[in-house]
């Protein structure tokens, strides 16, 4: 039976780059993506990263409960994983990746229980994730503030995932979550 694995963590922990590295490898994993409401950033494609919503459609199928979770992160910024995309993923028989904000990761959890592994990929400290944020050049100062405010609430909720991983080394984390994902899937 396919799998579940969920990632959560605060925005520039790296937890994109972790995600990205473990669906490299040969572990039958296909990324579920994501709706959200916000704008394109960069090279981002329709489809690809993300399936960008206006925040009129997006409320729009959360009225036909077309979502497994959905959270408005900041007002008119909505996230969320369609049922349909999970549906698909598990129906072709792959194991589902999620790359979701702390909430969604728990939810979830909470629906598939043990056929999920939630970890959340915890930043080394707030200081080295507003470095991380002003190295992208993708956002305003505002937006980073806003960022590491939500950082801190974020990593309270550490505790609740079944694994908490340190990314303080690139290197140990990504062996440490190939280790932890090899084990889940083979369970």
């Amino acid at each position: 039976m396919a799998k579940l694995i969920i990632f959560s963590a605060p925005s520039g922990a790296g937890k994109s780059t972790l995600v990205r590295y473990l669906l490299a490898q040969e572990l039958n994993l296909q990324f579920s993506i994501s709706a959200t409401s916000r704008l394109p950033r960069g090279e981002e494609k329709n489809g690809v990263e993300y399936y960008f919503l206006s925040p009129d459609e997006f409320r729009e199928r959360i009225g036909r409960n077309e979502f497994l979770e959905y959270e408005e992160v900041y007002k008119d910024k909505f996230y969320g994983t369609l049922k349909s995309e999970v549906d698909r993923i598990l129906g072709e028989g792959k194991n589902v990746v999620f790359d979701v904000d702390c909430i969604g990761g728990l939810n979830i959890k909470k629906i598939y229980g043990n056929r999920a592994l939630s970890i959340f990929v915890m930043p080394p400290s707030v200081e080295v994730l507003r470095e991380r944020l002003e190295k992208r050049g993708t956002d305003s100062s505002q937006v980073i503030e806003n960022r590491l405010s939500k950082a801190e609430y974020e990593m309270s909720f550490a505790p609740r995932f079944d694994v908490v991983v340190c990314n303080d080394d690139f290197d140990r984390a990504k062996d440490e979550i190939l280790k932890l994902v090899s084990d889940f899937i083979q369970q």
